[in-house]
């Protein structure tokens, strides 16, 4: 994480003093567990809340300098504070039971922040849909004018792929929401399951299925892949972005904000760079599922091979993508739509996207299909060279004439008819859940 794409609400939840605060709450709530069992005296949990302990992250890397284990120099801290009631914290657990539980509940509340972030950019992308749900622009398919769409539609598939990534998102934090409290290789020896049980509840969690000795990373797998989708579709929208904002298109554009300069060198430059950069960043969030994918693979019951590619992935991935879900709704806030510049586009070829229109009613007067779309195609490759206009053309080519009149040709150039059930769609991506 670097300060430049770190929202102060991911640095404060990944930072030293948050993760040791959970650490120290996962080892109150097992012990609570265990008072509740018998296993520790009564008392002991309430008397360690009441000293209100003030966990220094400076004093436990010092000692985990010596004792080469952040577990035991974080347990050996608590002691330095809490005197002699803290030798019943840790009772029959193995570091991963802190360590991978503390990691669950700070993984949730990763989720919840960017949940609240998509929320943000779901309203974003309704609203201007809305808006535009009547705007005429080109499709374009392989980047070539193709049949007509509105701004609204395409806006509109957005916001659908950022509702599915959204669902994906908050089925990811369900499955990511478990811990275990069931010590060395996972087998409750000196513990049982229902401490455990009581345990996670208390922070939310639910007990893993099978934990071996830690929380298996299919889970947190899952978790990153959920991640990478929800930056390739802001990928694909800062994408589109670039191509309208191009000068030749010049269709939409970001916000150009008053005392804003685009070029060390060009007065004149205006560029994509927001949406450039959440490109970029995409690509740091996407990185991160090849690795979470190899963490799966842990020898026997465990070992550590994962721990130092999640102290990485884990804040950097969640903090990047919370940046870039901020700076997506921004950006889909404040772009400027060319409406004039879609119509001219829209008109560039003279009605050309009009041609299936042309061929279905052909069809449906007896032409079979193969022969139509040669009498279509032959007008709208002379229209593209510049011999005459579409429209024109057809009027005048005697095949089609002998099927279709003028007038039959006019209604084949209806764009109300060819943009006829676009609104309902946008409503429906308005609508879904």
């Amino acid at each position: 994480m670097i300060p430049r794409y770190t929202p102060p609400a991911f640095a404060a939840l990944w930072s030293s003093e948050t993760r040791y605060a959970v650490w120290l709450d996962v080892e109150l709530a097992a012990c609570e567990a265990m008072e509740a069992e018998g296993l520790v005296p009564a008392g002991v949990a309430r008397a360690l809340r009441a000293k209100d302990l003030k966990l220094d992250p400076a004093r436990i890397e010092e000692i985990e300098r010596t004792v080469k284990h952040d577990v035991i120099a974080f347990l050996t801290h608590v002691e330095e504070l809490a005197g002699p009631d803290a030798r019943w914290l840790h009772r029959g657990m193995t570091s991963s039971d802190v360590l991978d539980t503390s990691l669950a509940v700070l993984l949730v509340r990763a989720a919840d922040l960017l949940l609240e972030r998509l929320d943000g950019l779901v309203v974003a992308f309704s609203r201007r849909a809305d808006e535009h749900r009547r705007t005429p622009m080109i499709g374009r398919s392989h980047g070539i004018h193709a049949e007509p769409v509105t701004f609204g539609l395409a806006l509109a598939g957005h916001l659908a792929e950022m509702k599915r990534g959204r669902a994906r998102l908050r089925e990811a934090r369900t499955e990511i929401a478990v811990g275990t409290i069931s010590g060395a290789v996972g087998t409750y020896a000196h513990l049982s399951p229902k401490i455990e049980a009581q345990a996670l509840a208390a922070l939310g969690l639910r007990p893993e299925t099978v934990a071996t000795q830690v929380v298996p990373r299919d889970r947190h797998a899952a978790f990153f892949n959920a991640l990478a989708l929800v930056a390739a579709g802001i990928e694909r929208f800062a994408t589109n972005v670039r191509h309208w904002q191009r000068t030749e298109v010049a269709e939409a554009e970001e916000a150009f904000t008053k005392g804003q300069k685009g070029s060390s060198a060009m007065p004149h430059k205006r560029n994509p760079i927001l949406s450039e950069n959440l490109c970029g960043l995409a690509r740091i969030v996407r990185a991160a599922v090849i690795p979470a994918l190899e963490d799966v693979v842990l020898w026997h019951e465990r070992d550590i091979s994962h721990s130092s590619v999640e102290r990485m992935i884990v804040p950097d991935t969640t903090t990047t993508l919370g940046f870039m879900l901020e700076r997506t709704t921004s950006l889909v806030e404040g772009l400027v739509v060319r409406e004039d510049n879609l119509r001219k586009n829209l008109d560039l070829t003279g009605g050309l996207f009009f041609s299936e229109a042309v061929l279905l009613a052909l069809v449906s007067y007896g032409l079979p299909r193969q022969e139509a779309y040669v009498l279509v195609q032959r007008n709208a490759m002379k229209a593209l060279a510049g011999e005459g206009s579409f429209r024109d053309l057809l009027a005048a080519d005697p095949d089609v004439n002998a099927r279709l009149s003028q007038a039959e040709i006019d209604r084949c150039f209806d764009l109300d008819h060819a943009l006829s059930h676009v609104s309902g769609i946008v409503d429906r991506a308005i609508a879904a859940p």
